[in-house]
């Protein structure tokens, strides 16, 4: 298998639909090229782009929410400036130990199940994914509120139309795979790094002289504000800024979740990503919100904060000024468009773990013939889309509902990291000074969470926790019919310890004649198990002698937990093999024929259909087989939990004319 497959290389008899999906998405990979995972892994730089720009890309739209709720006490936002930048350290330096501790990639799921219990893992999973969601929604609806903020009014109804445009042509570049998605992204992502650098250089430089000033109306503006709030109502205003500022956070936790994405060796990869990304981050929140204060700023209905500033920044600079506000809000919009890549990134990443842990459906484990996790992807631009329909695709109001669950997974992870470094206290070198740091992110999150819940709670808040409880409960559900399902397969074990191992090795096997004329059993199997053994002694109780040949085949799936690496793909490889090859043991000592064919890949309908020939042209009078659970209750939810390839392998056997015959297995 090429690492590719060629437009011009394909057969004519492929659909319609599959040279669109070529044309659009690419050719297949293969999983054993040696230089696949090299080429798909992102270097800092390129890791920066793809997750770091969540992060840089909130100072679009979390300082101006900070700012907002100042009104009339615009100095307070220098305390707000330098909060954030402090805790965008904090946690900075919090999730670098993440990056160290869980070197295969530590998300919020992951980092929960590991540290406190897989049922707060699967809270934090839930929260992380409904986050992740709102990231998309609220990052293209943002990006265009920047674009129209400097297009005529005339147009803005066309602004809901371009958020859904955003969101398809999105999930189809990542859809193609993640290195593809941010090839692109670099030029436009370099544009935004330079234009607000030069924005923030320049309001700081020409305002130099004014810094005096600036403390002098701060002191003044303070003892105003506690004089006519009070102390209290003072800090409760300023808490109330920086939390709803909690946007501008958002994004840091994309690193250590994505970490699988990124260049050996990955932890050093990881860490200085995480670097680029808390410095571009604080000195950006900073200088915008020293720029806010030296241009004298205000909120303006039908533009962003931003907007307003460029705006004023640039008036006097003629046509040259002109052309560096449309450059600078649309790379803004730009940015914004990139910032939902950690979306596609990190949710599919989160479903894939959070399903090989039976916590949701097994399908969003799998990957595409791209390598891609498909299925998630393309549920996350779903609920991302049904967001943007329900709010109408409304920065405000995705605003009131963002940010309230990556605090969830924030204070869970960061718990998680402080039982850690106290259970292993001495053992570790620097253990202290480890404590020290996830126990002040730890602080700051939960701090910020309660703050966040507290004001946004009755302005739609209630809302996100409500589906993301629903989540939880869906999860709770979901994990518990897998649970029911494997002690009910237990019983199938019985058949195994009967049958003994398969693989005795102290005897030789006896010679079998090999009768190409005579009838043949082709089996799926899917190891050497009890659902395997339970279809084949049901083949030879129902047809029994009529089989002279045994025909097993073994398609190992290639999906989100053992795509790691070439070792793991070998490793499959042989595992698979030498599963198949007890049944041709067990067969050939109980006196019939019997070969295995297997093979490693994506789908195995396909990987199927594309053997049979092989199989078909050695045993010509062969018949194919599969086996098929059936449950106490058949419903639509439990064929949604089970892949039942078993039904879609007999539709495209019997449209090519060749018998496949389903067998049911009871297991109640």
């Amino acid at each position: 298998m090429n690492e590719t497959t060629s437009k011009d290389e394909l057969p004519e008899k492929l659909s319609w639909f599959q040279r669109l999906k070529l044309l659009l998405i690419g050719g297949a990979r293969n999983p054993f090229d040696q230089s696949i995972f090299h080429s798909m892994a992102l270097l800092p730089f390129f890791a920066w782009v793809g997750l770091g720009a969540d992060g840089l890309s909130s100072s679009s739209y979390g300082p101006e929410e900070a700012w907002r709720v100042l009104h009339g006490h615009p100095h307070l936002g220098l305390f707000v400036a330098l909060g954030s930048a402090i805790t965008v350290f904090v946690l900075s330096a919090a999730y670098s130990q993440i990056i160290e501790l869980f070197p295969g990639g530590g998300g919020g799921y992951l980092v929960a199940s590991k540290l406190l219990s897989p049922t707060w893992g699967m809270i934090s999973g839930c929260a992380l994914l409904i986050d992740y969601v709102l990231t998309i929604a609220i990052s293209i609806a943002s990006g265009a509120d920047a674009i129209f903020s400097f297009l005529p009014p005339s147009m803005l109804g066309l602004k809901f139309a371009a958020v859904v445009v955003g969101i398809l042509v999105l999930t189809l570049m990542n859809l193609r795979g993640v290195k593809e998605s941010i090839g692109f992204m670099v030029p436009i992502f370099l544009v935004f790094v330079l234009t607000h650098a030069f924005g923030i250089s320049w309001a700081l430089g020409t305002h130099l002289g004014e810094f005096p000033k600036l403390i002098s109306e701060t002191h003044h503006d303070v003892s105003a504000s506690a004089g006519q709030l009070g102390i209290f109502g003072l800090f409760f205003l300023v808490m109330k800024a920086y939390s709803m500022g909690a946007g501008t956070y958002t994004g840091i936790e994309a690193v250590s979740n994505g970490l699988n994405i990124l260049r050996e060796p990955r932890v050093k990869t990881g860490k200085r990503t995480m670097r680029y990304m808390a410095w571009s981050l604080a000195v950006t929140v900073m200088g915008l919100f020293l720029a806010y204060l030296f241009y004298g700023v205000d909120v303006m209905e039908g533009k962003t904060l931003n907007a307003v500033l460029f705006e004023k920044m640039a008036a006097g600079w003629g046509s040259a000024g002109s052309t560096f506000v449309w450059v600078t809000l649309f790379s803004e919009a730009a940015i914004l468009f990139i910032a939902a890549q950690a979306g596609f990134i990190g949710g599919p990443r989160v479903l894939a773990n959070m399903a090989l842990d039976r916590w949701l459906p097994s399908k969003f484990a799998m990957l595409s013939d791209r390598l891609v996790s498909q299925n998630g992807i393309l549920y996350m631009a779903v609920l991302a889309l049904a967001v943007v329909f329900m709010t109408h695709a409304s920065v405000g109001m995705l605003v009131v509902l963002y940010s309230i669950n990556v605090f969830i997974t924030f204070t869970l992870s960061m718990i998680g990291m402080v039982k850690h470094w106290w259970q292993v206290r001495g053992k570790e070198k620097n253990w202290r000074r480890k404590l020290f740091v996830v126990a002040g992110a730890t602080f700051l999150s939960g701090f910020i969470l309660a703050f966040v819940i507290i004001f946004k709670f009755f302005e739609g808040g209630w809302i996100t926790l409500l589906v993301t409880g629903g989540t939880v409960a869906a999860s709770w559900w979901i994990k518990s019919h897998y649970r029911e399902t494997k002690k009910l397969l237990r019983r199938l074990d019985s058949l195994v310890r009967a049958a003994g191992t398969g693989s005795e090795k102290d005897a030789p096997l006896p010679e079998v004649e090999f009768d190409p004329r005579g009838k043949t059993a082709v089996l799926l199997v899917n190891g050497y198990n009890g659902l395997g053994l339970h279809t084949l002694f049901n083949i030879q109780r129902m047809y029994s002698g009529v089989y002279k040949n045994y025909v097993f085949v073994y398609i190992g799936v290639v999906d989100a937990g053992n795509f790691k690496g070439i070792e793991e793909m070998e490793a499959l490889q042989a595992n698979v093999k030498e599963q198949a090859d007890k049944y041709v043991t067990f067969m050939r000592r109980h006196g019939s024929y019997a070969e295995a064919y297997t093979d490693v890949g994506t789908d195995v309908v396909s990987e199927t259909i594309e053997m049979a020939p092989r199989i078909l042209e050695k045993f010509p009078n062969a018949v194919f087989y599969g086996g098929q659970l059936v449950f106490p209750e058949e419903t639509f939810f439990s064929r949604l939990l089970h892949n039942n390839v078993v039904f879609a392998l007999q539709r495209r056997f019997y449209s090519k004319g060749m018998p496949f015959v389903i067998l049911p297995i009871r297991v109640y």
